[in-house]
């Protein structure tokens, strides 16, 4: 089995993307997210079965959390503690629990390569609740960090994204980086699911993947989260 998910509470239209996922990273303050977004983004979570999670970043709401701040790891750790411990208690005012916890943007770029900076993300996951998931990107200095540590972890891979043959992503900013048609994220989808290479800048590389994710701000969206659906069912 393999699970769909998404970040939400990020101004999107998170209603009609919540039937078709399994778990949901939530804004919870540092590039987006305030109390009333993290209320209904669990109440969405909760009213559709899906697992939520907090989305912490680097505490950079000017620049959406994507670029990379000089922080040590003592400052690392007390960025990820303090936005998920807000809204676990969030949910627990709500009667929820959190399942995991992922970085956003230019922090889990980061914590994918720098072993340093995946030990303080791990450390603030720890800080919370060791009962915690981590999920990273795959292969990542973060996913080994967090298993290092005895939390359990989950290998992501994205639908709507290039990789290069090193398995990180193509940068945004690189013509094509996005996959933005349905069909060709479904077959994408299809190949993670399976362990199939996949074409990459330069060659093909293969991802393995415990969970998918599906840009909730890519263009189309709705219509490829519909398309992963559909084709991971058929499957």
């Amino acid at each position: 089995m393999i699970e769909l998910n998404a970040d939400i509470g990020e101004g999107h239209d998170d209603d009609a993307l919540m039937p078709y996922l399994a778990r949901a990273s939530i804004a919870c303050g540092g590039h987006c997210g305030d109390a009333a977004s993290m209320r209904a983004a669990l109440r969405r979570c909760a009213e559709h079965g899906v697992a939520a999670g907090a989305h912490p970043s680097y505490p950079d709401r000017a620049g959406f959390g994507r670029r990379r701040l000089a922080a040590s790891p003592d400052e690392v750790a007390r960025w990820v503690a303090e936005q998920t411990e807000t809204l676990a208690e969030a949910a627990a005012k709500l009667g929820l629990a959190l399942a995991h916890v992922k970085p956003h943007g230019a922090l889990y770029n980061d914590a994918a390569d720098d072993a340093a900076l995946a030990r303080a993300v791990v450390e603030g996951v720890v800080r919370v609740d060791r009962r915690l998931a981590v999920v990273g990107l795959s292969g990542s200095h973060l996913v080994s960090a967090a298993r290092a540590a005895g939390l359990a972890a989950l290998n992501e891979a994205f639908v709507d994204r290039r990789y290069q043959t090193s398995g990180r992503l193509v940068s945004r900013e690189t013509p094509g980086a996005v996959i933005g048609e349905p069909d060709a994220a479904a077959a994408q989808a299809l190949a993670l699911a399976v362990g199939a290479p996949l074409a990459a800048e330069g060659g093909t590389v293969r991802i393995p993947a415990e969970t998918l994710c599906v840009h909730s701000d890519t263009a189309n969206a709705l219509n490829i989260a519909r398309a992963v659906h559909r084709a991971l069912h058929r499957a």
